[in-house]
């Protein structure tokens, strides 16, 4: 009967929030409409996942939270801290095992930061 999965986060500033996406987390462009001009909305692919960004004024559900795996949760965590993203929650070990850090995007939409944990961490 279902057959997938399609988040999509309304943003204030598009552009802003594409750079995050695109620039700091590694998703790709898979499509945008209108074709020409200021896009009102965008796919984006990570892998074989895909968001959607549509440009708008609503706020970001509470509770809510997107989470994007990483290979090493500390890292990427850095990565975002230095290109001046809020860490609102630093890297700690869950006890399910993983490794998890929380962010904003550019919305104020939490993101979640997760590494699977390996046998080389302690």
């Amino acid at each position: 009967m279902f057959t997938a999965a399609f988040p999509i986060l309304t943003v204030p500033d598009l552009p802003a929030a594409l750079a995050f996406y695109r620039d700091l987390l590694g998703f790709g462009l898979a499509y945008r409409f209108p074709a020409e001009g200021d896009p009102a909305f965008v796919t984006l692919r990570l892998h074989d996942s895909e968001i959607g960004l549509g440009a708008g004024d609503a706020a970001p559900a509470p509770g809510s939270a997107l989470c994007v795996y990483a290979d090493d949760c500390d890292a990427a965590a850095e990565k975002l801290r230095a290109a001046g993203t809020p860490v609102v929650e630093e890297p700690a070990d869950m006890p399910w095992g993983e490794r998890a850090a929380r962010v904003t995007d550019p919305a104020g939409h939490q993101v979640l930061i997760v590494a699977k944990l390996g046998e080389d961490r302690p």
